[in-house]
């Protein structure tokens, strides 16, 4: 297959393994670039010098390229980015902040960058700043999707800047894939559907209940995490949407949130407080539910607790029917693709 982001990033396939926290570790990623597509390694969960082996991990595992992403919400963000530069990362995807500094100290090294957006206004934005794509991210997708539907978002995108864009949100098969490319796209971005794959470190038990969950089974609130999230309906997802005396919590949940970051307790509980005080109890309150939203989610994906745990599913895992290996995945998209243009060219 030929797109712009095929081209542009040296990969086979117009497909791309989005960056979920947890899930998109050294060994996915390199399974979905040895099978011709663009793996992209979380990196929020990760501390500078665990970061820097995995990197070096995707090296040893593949020789094609792949990416990492940067949430610049996340503390400890730009000692991250850092590494990615110094590991010559070939495609750095950010997102959550302004990213101009990424793109010229990735441009300085001949990589590519990417930015993850939700609105025109944002995709403009990271535009200008000298991203060379765009990951747009429709309502649909699991996590932090945007207000807009990807089968609008998308095109009103894609028609408003002069630079590729990676269609994300819905996406899970062949059908996705051809209906992402007719909408003026250059490639898909997946979350849920790599999740719910044999090389995916999730547990089984979230796999499974990946497999019967329907269109209609996820909740989308700004109290998940303390940014519009979308996630499986559960006990647990409901009672971290209803908690109470979110900052207290935080001082004390932020413990295990800080010793993955490799950042002292102390530092980001007190930056927590700062911002309260610096920018107001609304971005102090959105990070608390960061540090509270940690366990839960550990709780669901690591431990397979899919009652009391938290999941980030996106819609599309009503169309998930199986656990395959990422090889076989890839051709049955690709194939599938392939059939559907054939088929609506018959059709048109």
């Amino acid at each position: 297959m030929n797109t712009k982001i095929t081209r542009m990033l040296g990969i086979q396939y117009p497909i791309v393994l989005s960056g979920m926290t947890g899930i998109s570790t050294p060994e996915l990623v390199a399974a979905v670039c040895n099978a011709g597509g663009l793996g992209i390694l979380a990196t929020g969960d990760l501390s500078p010098d665990s970061l820097r082996e995995s990197i070096r991990k995707i090296r040893e595992l593949t020789d094609k390229p792949f990416g990492a992403n940067v949430p610049l919400l996340i503390p400890g963000a730009d000692e991250k980015a850092h590494v990615l530069f110094e590991e010559k990362v070939p495609a750095v995807n950010y997102s959550l902040g302004k990213g101009d500094w990424i793109c010229q100290k990735v441009h300085e090294y001949g990589g590519k960058a990417i930015a993850t957006v939700v609105n025109l206004r944002h995709a403009q934005a990271a535009e200008r700043d000298g991203a060379d794509a765009l990951i747009v991210t429709g309502h649909e997708a699991a996590a932090h999707g945007g207000e807009a539907a990807s089968l609008v978002l998308v095109p009103s995108i894609a028609d408003s800047v002069g630079i590729p864009v990676i269609a994300a949100g819905g996406f899970g098969d062949g059908r996705g894939l051809a209906a992402a490319l007719a909408l003026g796209a250059d490639a898909i971005a997946m979350g849920t559907r790599f999740m719910n794959t044999l090389e995916s470190p999730v547990h089984s038990a979230v796999k499974e209940v990946s497999c019967v969950k329907t269109v209609h089974d996820t909740l989308y609130s700004d109290k998940v995490d303390g940014i519009p999230c979308r996630v499986m309906q559960s006990k647990g997802a409901t009672r971290l949407i209803k908690g109470r005396f979110i900052l207290i919590r935080a001082l004390w949940t932020s413990r295990a949130a800080a010793k993955s970051y490799g950042l002292p307790w102390l530092k980001l509980a007190a930056g927590i407080l700062l911002l309260a005080v610096a920018k107001g109890i609304g971005k102090a309150v959105a990070l608390a539910r960061l540090a509270n939203a940690w366990g839960p989610m550990q709780q669901g994906m690591e431990y397979g607790d899919t009652e009391n745990g938290v999941l980030m599913l996106g819609q599309v895992t009503g169309l998930i029917e199986d656990t395959p290996a990422v090889a076989q995945l890839m051709e049955r998209i690709v194939s599938q693709a392939r059939e559907c243009s054939a088929a609506l060219a018959e059709k048109v």
